[in-house]
């Protein structure tokens, strides 16, 4: 058998190199922080051609209104 993790129960933020436990308030904060620091052009969404069209739909407006970006690509083409 290999190793044996245990689930997380907790959000967990990099303080000076070092996991340390936080709230879901300030794991989010620091999410949200990041995807401001950087330019849309640095995150897009990817989704499944196996996703509803419904499902696809919402991830494209999530890009666009939320991380507002433009890259938004999918495997319905192949």
């Amino acid at each position: 058998m290999g190793k044996r993790y245990e689930r997380l129960t907790t959000p967990m933020v990099r303080e000076d190199g070092r996991l340390t436990a936080t709230t879901w308030d300030v794991a989010l904060e620091r999410v949200a922080a990041g995807f401001q620091r950087n330019a849309p052009d640095a995150t897009g969404m990817f989704s499944c051609s196996k996703a509803t069209n419904e499902m696809n739909f919402v991830a494209q407006k999530f890009a666009r209104t939320v991380l507002h970006t433009n890259n938004v690509d999918s495997c319905n083409r192949t």
